[in-house]
């Protein structure tokens, strides 16, 4: 037979033709089993074995060496869109470069793939879950910005060819708890779905073009969601129109009749969800449809579309391509963290850090004027603390010790101690209660100044099941430092030398009495294998911090609604009641910014108009620096939220330079949804703030910065979509 007869192979038809033809040939066993997340070869179609299973969160993960960037929210932390594809498009370059690698040696194990399950675009929704450090924050407009541009890195912009296939993940009403995520129904308002828990997931659809969907382990208002009509079917498939393939989450549909209790059997449950558009499984639940076809349970038409849809994605990456017209088999493993990406690297780390705090303007610290420096805290030399969760293994680590260490050579002492174990009452099993309070308060008399590096780690948040996780399930039981940190800060603040206190957690923590009494504060998330080195970069003024907060700083736990009650009232920014400690998009700079010349275009939202946001915004400080302009929108209705954020733009600029930026909002950044789902123009006033943090008491007092506001007014209510 001769290879145009074969019309897969005809590279002038299109990826949904040669599919077709492909799975045209398959038996209905060999269909079956390319609906695994381990899909084997097909000898005789010259199908090769390819294990879908890849995960690329921050870094290409588990798959040996690779660049590791800070954890999705340290990244979320920038702000900054633009970084966001360029960190995606290096981790794709890597991912591209170590499967040419693996395929040279016909490495198909798992990780070794080109379908990457990231990024997790979930809302972080209560600050206990442990794997909210997975997301880009509590924002459904930011988590959609950050999301689209990740998953245009990931996947590229060749006109033909996917570099990799991005997934967002996990579809939908995810975020805890983590222990019984397996059995967990999240009861939602049709409201706060589409006003909250969609719209990230919308964008990377509609916008980002996402190639893969991820389905949640836990049901949304009864149905499980790997396979829920509601969500699979009439959301994503019929209202957006996706049309790339749907992966459940791993072992996911066995839990349809092991713990959800929805079906009866594994025949039953495999039908479920590949009949409401799951096409692949990671897990082996869809062995079983070998049985749910034969017994009429799933038509093979349906298999059918479900295999044509991956075969396409495969197709998508060049796996069926003459080699030398998929321009992406040139990436060789030369380009495994070479110069440029550890300069990406370092550079995200930098702008992830948040300065929440910054008294008499102790930072940063002129180190010709420092003779000693003491380092103390359990994570000031944790490398677990750098890097969070789903990551790749790092050719080099640089803790925050390692990185003052460095940074101040030799002419500077610097004196350390543990201080405390992360989480227990002392650091020696045998030993006495604060078995290191004599060591940190030597420590302190011999320093100028003291750093102390406290917060969490992965072990303590992350998801169900990790090794070694402290609390079990993975969900923190409180928003406190664990253990006895807080007592070790405070005998920091009581030696009387001038404190720094560095944060490296995954979430927020509730630090009141250190925002009362400590002069500093940086929080540096888990800021990757570079972040010691960017820590200290920031605390000695070579760079200044410009990250802002992707989360809420509640000041207590008490204050937060049950961790399972899935209704938005009362949690985030958007709708809580209480003021915050540090309020989402806060973070302070070394230098000053100011916005001159605001202007909002209209004083008028027409259906089908633009609204046209202007201001002219100037570095009057001393030193380079970043800002984030930031437009929310306030709905002058009853039950509204308090405002939202939806328009961003991050801006550099050099001491004494100025840029005009525009930012652009359409209609339905003034729409608010209805309990059916419907998003409404409401007729009446809407007012629109534009400055560099939120609009509220809190954040002007903080950053002694007030937004500009404008209030606008739509005449009649309208159904936007």
């Amino acid at each position: 037979m001769t290879q145009n007869s074969k019309a897969y192979l005809n590279e002038d038809l299109s990826f949904e033709e040669r599919a077709k033809d492909l799975v045209s040939r398959m038996t209905l066993e060999e269909k079956v089993f390319q609906t695994l997340h381990t899909a084997p070869s097909i000898e005789r179609l010259g199908v090769k074995a390819y294990n879908w299973w890849n995960e690329a969160l921050h870094g290409v993960a588990r798959a040996g060496v690779a660049t590791v960037f800070p954890q999705a929210i340290g990244l979320a932390a920038t702000f900054d869109e633009d970084l966001l594809e360029e960190v995606a498009d290096t981790i794709s370059t890597e991912g591209r470069a170590k499967f040419n690698m693996q395929q040279k040696y016909n490495d198909t194990d798992i990780y070794k793939g080109l379908t990457f399950w990231s990024p997790n675009v979930n809302i972080f929704r209560d600050p206990r879950w442990g794997r909210g450090h997975e997301t880009y924050g509590e924002d459904p407009y930011l988590s959609s910005r950050l999301g689209v541009r990740f998953v245009n890195g990931i996947q590229g912009r060749d006109e033909k060819y996917l570099k990799s296939a991005a997934c967002a993940k996990h579809f939908a009403v995810h975020s805890g708890p983590e222990d019984v995520r397996h059995s967990f129904n999240a009861v939602v308002s049709k409201q706060d779905l589409y006003e909250t828990y969609l719209p990230a997931f919308k964008a990377c659809v509609q916008e980002g073009d996402v190639e893969s969907i991820m389905g949640a382990y836990n049901r949304t208002n009864g149905e499980p969601c790997c396979g829920s009509k509601t969500l699979l079917k009439d959301i994503l498939r019929d209202e957006w129109d996706f049309k790339g393939h749907v992966v459940s989450d791993c072992w996911a549909i066995i839990d349809f009749h092991e713990n959800h209790k929805i079906t009866s059997t594994p025949e039953e449950s495999a039908a479920l969800a590949m009949n409401n558009g799951c096409d692949l499984n990671c897990g082996v639940a869809f062995g079983r449809l070998l049985y749910a076809v034969r017994d009429g349970l799933v038509d093979e038409s349906t298999l059918d579309q479900a295999v044509i849809r991956l075969v396409t994605t495969r197709m998508k990456l060049g796996l069926f391509d003459d080699p030398k017209k998929v321009p992406y088999n040139t990436i060789k493993y030369d380009q495994i963290y070479n110069k440029n990406h550890k300069e990406v690297n370092l550079t995200s780390s930098r702008k992830s850090i948040v300065l929440l705090k910054n008294e008499n303007q102790l930072l940063p610290l002129n180190k010709s004027k420092i003779k000693s420096v003491g380092v103390i805290g359990p994570n000031a030399d944790n490398r677990k603390a750098l890097v969070g969760n789903y990551e790749g293994t790092a050719s080099e680590y640089i803790t925050v010790l390692e990185g003052i260490n460095q940074y101040l050579g030799e002419d500077t002492a610097v004196y350390y101690s543990e201080g405390c174990h992360l989480f227990k009452e002392k650091v020696q099993g045998l030993a006495a209660h604060n078995d290191r309070l004599a060591e940190v308060r030597a420590v302190c008399d011999m320093s100028d100044v003291v750093i102390g590096v406290f917060g969490l780690d992965p072990g303590l948040e992350g998801e169900e099941g990790d090794q070694g996780n402290e609390f079990a399930s993975g969900d923190k039981p409180n928003l406190d430092l664990p253990g006895i940190q807080s007592e070790i800060i405070k005998e920091l603040y009581n030696s009387g030398k001038p404190v720094i206190l560095v944060l490296l957690s995954g979430s927020a923590l509730s630090i009141p009495w250190e925002d009362e009494h400590i002069p500093a504060i940086l929080q540096g998330w888990y800021p990757g294998a570079q972040g010691g080195r960017a820590i200290a970069e920031v605390i000695f003024g070579e760079y200044s911090p410009e990250g802002k907060l992707p989360v809420t700083f509640y000041r207590t736990t008490e204050e937060l609604p049950e961790f399972t009650d899935y209704s938005m009232n009362n949690r985030t920014y958007r709708y809580m009641k209480n003021e915050a400690l540090y309020p989402f998009g806060y973070g302070l700079s070394y230098t000053d910014f100011v916005l001159n010349k605001v202007d909002i275009h209209s004083d008028e939202i027409i259906p089908g108009n633009e609204i046209i946001c202007v201001a002219e915004i100037e570095n009057i400080g001393k030193m380079p620096g970043g800002e984030t302009i930031q437009v929310y929108v306030k709905v002058k209705k009853e039950g509204a939220p308090n405002w939202q954020l939806k328009g961003l733009k991050k801006v550099h600029l050099q001491p004494g330079d100025k840029e005009t930026v525009t930012i652009t909002l359409k209609d339905e950044a003034f729409g608010l949804y209805n309990n059916e789902g419907q998003l409404i123009l409401n007729e009446g006033e809407y007012e629109v703030f534009v400055g560099t943090c939120q609009p509220d008491s809190r954040s002007i007092k903080l950053s002694g910065k007030k937004p500009y506001s404008k209030v606008l007014r739509a005449k009649e209510t309208v159904t936007l979509y």
